[in-house]
């Protein structure tokens, strides 16, 4: 019984933890080296975007830490302070991979359609998840344990 709780809890929650400080690590290490080019995050999106002939997506910036992302919805580039004005390595990089969801999005590529598809069930599922999860912990119910791990 205890290896099922390790399995199916502990084990994936260490490898987020680890793969986020990974990624956190790696940001702050790289956000310490200017980029060559001397462009902002902001500014390297919108060149990139530009010479993808895309003109109809709006670049933001937005509150939080390593919060950047890309919003097919409302075609808005969301960066980060630490992403948006700075001219690093890390900022440039960081918007250029999310720039990558927007040509994406331009040219309908279809994961990234199967994606968009799936997000109304996943919102639903990460809300109900956590008492799901806690529901089978506290009814002693190993079958709804796997099931709120599988959502």
């Amino acid at each position: 019984m205890i290896g099922t709780w390790i399995l199916y809890l502990i084990v994936p929650m260490l490898l987020g933890m680890w793969a986020q400080s990974r990624v956190t690590s790696a940001f702050r290490r790289w956000s310490q080296v200017r980029a060559t080019s001397g462009l902002t995050g902001a500014e390297a999106a919108r060149e990139i975007m530009d010479a993808a002939n895309i003109h109809d997506v709006d670049i933001v910036q937005v509150n939080g830490m390593l919060g950047d992302h890309y919003d097919p919805t409302q075609k808005r580039l969301c960066l980060s302070a630490e992403t948006y004005g700075s001219p690093s390595v890390a900022a440039v990089g960081v918007a250029a991979h999310e720039t990558g969801h927007a040509i994406q999005h331009a040219r309908a590529y279809a994961p990234l359609k199967w994606r968009m598809a799936i997000v109304p069930a996943t919102a639903i599922a990460s809300r109900i998840l956590p008492f799901v999860v806690f529901g089978g912990f506290i009814l002693g119910l190993l079958g709804l344990i796997k099931i709120g791990i599988l959502c």
